[in-house]
């Protein structure tokens, strides 16, 4: 196992109300010294749902995704508020965007989106045994809600409409967690 390299420095290169950059000075193990960039994330965590309504069906979620300019098929995620646990969000989150609550969450991994240049870290979160709950949230508008069986994510990928790639990851796990062949190490 290597050793990570030494930073030297970090310095704000550039901020938003969401993201801000930094450049770290780094010297690796072998000596050699390099000046990295990476997004850094100003909230506090966030979540992605993986909503079972039965056994076999989860429920994805339409949104427009205005980095790729099109609506999305994908699980429901959001930002942890301030004092919120990973299980707290998902809950909250997905009487927001589902319109459902879950008596069962069970947290099953972390996924980064491009640890090269960006902090950020997503807990997954299974959701299981549903009861209808609607919290009013943050979305400009009601997003359409899609049952999918698990049997056929397959065909699920294969479509021009799902590429974010946490979701797909997500409910990969899920499915593997589900059939008893994934534990988290």
């Amino acid at each position: 196992m290597r050793k990570p390299p030494i930073i030297h420095a970090t310095r704000d290169i550039a901020n938003s109300h969401f993201l801000r950059a930094e450049q770290l000075d780094l010297e690796f193990s072998n000596g050699e010294r390099r000046t990295y960039e990476r997004l850094k994330s100003s909230g506090l965590g966030a979540v992605i749902i993986v909503p079972m309504q039965d056994d076999e069906t989860v429920l994805l979620v339409r949104e427009y995704g205005a980095g790729v300019g099109r609506y999305e098929l994908g699980l429901p995620k959001g930002r942890l508020d301030q004092d919120e646990t990973a299980e707290q969000g998902a809950d909250r989150e997905l009487k927001e965007e589902v319109g459902f609550g879950a008596r069962k969450l069970t947290i099953l991994h972390n996924l980064s989106l491009s640890p090269s240049y960006m902090t950020h870290m997503a807990h997954v979160v299974l959701a299981q045994d549903l009861y209808a709950e609607r919290l009013i949230g943050d979305e400009p508008e009601e997003l359409e809600v899609v049952p999918w069986k698990m049997s056929e994510l397959h065909t699920l990928i294969g479509r021009d409409d799902v590429t974010e790639g946490r979701s797909i990851a997500a409910l990969f796990m899920a499915r593997e967690y589900l059939a008893g062949r994934f534990k988290r190490q």
